[in-house]
């Protein structure tokens, strides 16, 4: 056995848009002190078809090398495609599998993978190191978490300069991780807060102010900061819309991310004048995209539903995104796909993002909240930084995952962003229609506390793809408790009742190995009822049914 390994598969960009070719690397380490000869070959593949099939003879000496790959995609947008790697040696052996994915988009917000950026000290040197991780898990958009200088005025002509914290930051730090972004095609995206400001700042423009109906100032936390009056055409939203102008003169960001902070929900101005606090979100949501189609192309604005309101407004306003914080009360595992699949539901056509915070050292929880949200036609902000993972809505406490996780997350992002033509979000939601039919062995199939598995189906005209999430045996229901691993199952029976369309064939998948290459399996049909047997279930498979 030969002790060589593919040890990375690096993309040039987090996407290719059509009519550009996609370019990777594979990086192979030959663990010998001799040289070894053979064949490496990439296949390529949309789903379980193979479209094509590039290879390199190779003499590999002890230690890495590189080896640089082109393909011209079809032009269609949004779609994924599969990258198989394989090394043929010499002596008739193989390699493993490794798999991978890519996708082609017209733009990043078809198919969001939204990561964050906390570290803007001077002196950073390592952007480019950073951006080809993002680029290799294919985060495609990443916030840049407080980088401001102040949340009332963004830019300073200091550099460095000192935020609210008392963090020194750097505009050039900025303004380099942005650049080498886009050498990517990652776009960058500036946290704003729609009516936050410094008590400093609220001291000096109380007329501005948000109070409650008892003509108190409303503030986040401990008089940490102030609420101002978000609607449109208020003296705030005049001031903020201007800064919104600086920061796309002066920067090359890609847009706005706007925040708010959840609580109130109605407000009063100054003089006493009650307003709905949602609608003035969604009409000043509104008025960003215009200020952001004044300066960029193809700008975005992100808004964040903390809790998920207004979500219904929101999603109605000019946002590209639906990104949703994920908070009590929702706080089962189930709530993840109901709330990704109620936002798909305001047809409005806009991907949906969550951003759901827990630890993930000892913990199973990345795994199965990534199935069931990827599952689910979801995307989720969760990566960044160091490949620090998000444990709470302050970013810059991100923790590191540990060595496995990080390994198993490669995989469902590749995963997700392959077979977005099956379960992404272009795909329609249909777990409702097909839960009640699917049956997993003797385990309990459903979505409600005590399930062992949830069965999360999305739909296209000629398939039906099912994510089966394995809960048994969890510790907990609720996503925001680490969570044990489940209980791992092998040789299933699935059966699914009530199909009106002949099948034609059956094909099965996992992220959790390392080759998640769909391969077909063989399946009956009887009576409307199909059954197939599944070799394993560790945290998420993926069965397709074609028609």
């Amino acid at each position: 056995m030969n002790d060589v390994q593919i040890s990375a598969i690096h993309y040039e960009r987090s996407f290719t848009q059509p009519g550009e070719s996609v370019r990777w690397t594979v990086v192979v380490k030959n663990n010998s002190k001799t040289e070894i000869t053979g064949e490496l070959s990439c296949q390529i593949s949309d789903s379980e078809k193979t479209l094509y099939r590039l290879s390199q003879k190779i003499t590999l000496k002890p230690g890495d090398q590189n080896f640089d790959f082109k393909w011209l995609p079809p032009a269609q947008a949004p779609r994924g495609y599969g990258l198989d790697v394989t090394i043929d040696f010499v002596d008739g052996s193989k390699s493993a599998v490794v798999s991978s994915g890519f996708d082609v988009l017209d733009r990043w917000t078809q198919m969001p993978r939204y990561g964050f950026l906390t570290d803007f000290f001077p002196e950073r040197k390592d952007s480019a190191t950073m951006m080809q991780q993002m680029s290799d898990l294919h985060i495609n958009g990443l916030q840049f978490y407080d980088w401001m200088y102040r949340h009332e005025q963004f830019l300073t002509n200091e550099e460095p300069y000192i935020d609210i914290l008392d963090r020194t930051l750097s505009l050039d730090t900025v303004n380099e991780l942005i650049a080498e972004a886009h050498k990517h095609g990652i776009a960058a995206m500036p946290y704003t807060a729609i009516y936050g400001v410094s008590v400093e700042f609220f001291n000096s423009h109380k007329d501005w102010g948000m109070y409650h109906a008892d003509g108190s100032p409303v503030y986040l936390g401990d008089n940490f900061m102030a609420y101002v009056d978000p609607r449109p055409g208020s003296p705030w939203t005049v001031h903020m819309l201007n800064e919104f102008k600086g920061i796309l003169e002066k920067t090359d960001f890609d847009g706005i991310h706007l925040d708010q902070y959840g609580d109130p929900k109605v407000g009063y101005d100054a003089k006493g004048n009650y307003f709905d606090l949602g609608q003035a979100i969604a009409d000043t949501i509104t008025d960003t995209h215009k200020i952001v189609d004044e300066y960029r192309k193809d700008g975005a604005v992100v808004f964040n539903c903390v809790t998920n309101w207004p979500v219904e407004l929101a999603s109605r306003a000019d946002e590209d995104i639906i990104y949703i914080e994920v908070w009590d009360p929702y706080t089962n595992f189930s709530d993840l796909h109901n709330l990704v699949t109620y936002a798909q539901s305001q047809n409005t056509a806009k991907p949906v993002v969550l951003a759901a915070y827990v630890h993930p050292v000892n913990s199973a929880n990345p795994m199965l909240m990534d199935a069931i949200i990827f599952g689910s036609g979801g995307g989720r902000i969760e990566l960044g930084e160091n490949f620090g993972y998000l444990v709470e809505a302050y970013f810059p406490k991100y923790e590191i995952p540990t060595a496995e996780q990080r390994a198993l997350l490669q995989n469902y992002y590749d995963f997700a962003v392959r077979y977005q033509s099956l379960i992404g979000p272009a795909t329609t939601e249909a777990t409702g229609r097909w839960i009640n039919n699917v049956k997993v062995g003797a385990l309990k199939v459903g979505l409600s506390e005590g399930s062992d598995v949830f069965a999360l189906a999305r739909e296209t005209d000629h398939s039906l793809a099912i994510s089966l999430v394995n809960l048994t045996g969890i510790s907990s229901f609720k996503w925001n408790v680490s969570v044990n691993d489940p209980i791992p199952a092998k040789d299933l029976l699935f059966t699914l009742k009530g199909l009106d369309k002949a099948v034609k064939e059956v094909a099965f998948t996992s992220p959790d190995d390392e080759d998640f290459s769909l391969q077909k399996v063989e399946f009956t049909q009887k009576d409307g009822e199909l059954t197939v047997k599944i070799p394993s279930l560790r945290y998420w498979d993926l069965l397709v049914i074609r028609y």
